[in-house]
């Protein structure tokens, strides 16, 4: 019967664990992520500066809507900023 390798009697090594190197954001990350959040909040102001008849006429209260997701885009975008 054939005989098995010899191991190497050394003391034992817990794996370790891969570290994921985060890349940082490109230069252009800030500028865009804080352009959403003033422009979320430039259109919510002006829809209330007007009452209701600016950026969108004729759309009524989805100009809320419509502000807050672009606001929420630049918070979306905030949660991912290196």
């Amino acid at each position: 019967m054939p005989e098995s390798k010899q191991r190497n009697k050394g003391g034992y090594e817990a794996p370790r664990a891969k570290t994921a190197v985060q890349k940082p954001n490109g230069r252009f990350f800030a500028p865009i992520m804080v352009g959403f959040l003033i422009l979320g909040l430039a259109w919510i102001v002006a829809y209330y500066l007007t009452t209701g008849d600016y950026p969108v006429p004729n759309i009524n209260d989805w100009n809320l809507v419509i502000g807050i997701g672009i606001a929420l885009c630049g918070f979306g975008m905030l949660t991912r900023w290196r």
